[in-house]
């Protein structure tokens, strides 16, 4: 059986070459690094993270905390390395990302079946199978290639920022200390207080802020579930006190109260070295981010290991040019998968990598493709990007609004999202996932 090649080794292309060749099917796994990097990449390795949080929550109650079980379920590579490398962070799946990474890479390049050829791919095989699983960050030589292949479409943009990361010697622990909200999990998470006083000056200051050049960048194309904090600022002067700096569940415990606002930094690897400013995905100038970061309370001799950064992402007009199996209408030998696909999140990218990979390897077996029904969660963010009746299409992350509501009322919501996902994996039992 001729080899499938599979351009990408980042979630999506890793799960798949792994999903292929744990079934028996030789994989060629392309990859551009270290020959050629793009502006979000720094290290060699597969699989690389932007911040250590990257796969979310992982609880049943949460849809992200479904789909990674839905994942685990499916012998998922990825998963598999997460697991073995989090670190705490409450109820979500952090990971080292370093270690993940390495571990992810070891797998691929030690698994018999799968050969990594490196450099950039700026032509499509004209025969076989391939996945496509370039990324948001598609190299341009092999975005206008598939740009040909859909002459009568168009690529959609849309902006991705990340966060900066300050080491945790340098935040004042005199003005911030360790809790999780409303004290779940473990005390995981530096808080720095802000007044009323020093809320108002930090915001203004924030909105004042230069950014830095992006072509092409306007509010209105900025993926909601990835903001930009100066961009949510502008949008009135209590947006970030009721968002990502919210105080609710985190008394002060020198006072006993609540702040005014809160800023919190989460653990980026597993040695505690490194924080992540939570929800300040930003693209100001990197001296701007300094003179206004440095005004949050603890962080005012903050030492800054990477700087927020923003990033055009790449995806398809999926519904008009993707099947439910992330196939290409009419040329069902091509595939996609990942983020290019308008899946959002590295959890999602991972789904629609196993799921693509299961379909190849059935196809190429002869047998009858999975249809993951909808109340799955593999199964309605597929049905997502291939609904031809979505108009206006963007990026999306699972969300208990893809999938069907039960047929009883249960009260509190909580409790419904947990049998939401009790019925998921009860219908997953039921498919034969070989």
């Amino acid at each position: 059986m001729e080899a499938v090649t599979v351009i990408g080794a980042g979630l999506a292309g890793c799960e798949a070459a792994w999903q292929l060749a744990r079934r028996g099917i030789s994989v060629d796994l392309r990859e551009m690094k270290p020959e050629k990097m793009t502006p979000a990449h720094h290290s060699p390795d597969f699989a690389e993270l932007v911040c250590s949080n990257s796969l979310r929550s992982d609880q049943l109650e949460n849809a992200v905390g479904l789909l990674k079980e839905e994942l685990r379920r499916c012998d998922s590579l990825i998963m598999a390395c997460a697991d073995g490398h989090r670190v705490e962070a409450g109820g979500a799946l952090a990971v080292d990302r370093y270690a993940f990474s390495a571990a992810v890479t070891e797998r691929i390049r030690s698994h018999p079946l799968i050969t990594v050829t490196e450099g950039e791919v700026t032509q499509l095989p004209a025969e076989g199978n391939v996945i496509v699983a370039s990324g948001p960050l598609t190299s341009d030589a092999l975005s206008e290639e598939i740009a040909r292949l859909f002459p009568d479409s168009k690529y959609l943009n849309f902006f991705d920022a990340a966060a900066p990361l300050v080491t945790f010697e340098s935040v004042d622990m005199d003005k911030a200390w360790f809790a999780s909200r409303y004290d779940k999990g473990t005390a995981d998470y530096i808080n720095c207080p802000l007044s009323r006083e020093e809320y108002d000056a930090f915001w203004r200051e924030l909105c004042a802020a230069q950014e830095a050049s992006v072509h092409g960048f306007e509010d209105a194309g900025v993926f909601e579930g990835c903001m930009p904090v100066e961009v949510m600022a502008r949008r009135g002067q209590q947006t970030l006190a009721f968002g990502p700096l919210k105080p609710r569940g985190l008394p002060d415990p020198r006072t006993g109260k609540e702040p005014y606002a809160v800023v919190q930094l989460r653990r980026d690897n597993a040695q505690g070295t490194i924080y992540n400013i939570v929800g300040f995905q930003t693209h100001l100038k990197w001296p701007e981010q300094r003179r206004v970061f440095s005004m949050i309370p603890g962080l005012e001799h903050a030492q800054f290991v990477r700087y927020g950064v923003m990033h055009r992402n790449t995806f398809l007009d999926s519904p008009r040019l993707l099947d439910r199996y992330y196939r290409v209408r009419g040329q069902e030998r091509l595939m996609f998968a990942g983020q290019i696909t308008g899946v959002e999140g590295y959890v999602e990218s991972t789904a629609s990598g196993v799921l693509a990979a299961m379909e190849l390897s059935r196809r190429l077996t002869g047998r009858a493709p999975i249809d993951f029904p909808r109340e799955t969660a593999m199964g309605a963010l597929a049905l997502y990007i291939s609904d031809p009746s979505v108009v206006n299409f963007q990026p999306m992350n699972i969300n208990f609004g893809l999938i069907p509501p039960l047929d009883h009322r249960v009260k509190g919501k909580r409790n419904k999202n947990a049998e939401i996902s009790q019925r998921a994996l009860e219908k997953l039992e039921e498919l034969d996932l070989s």
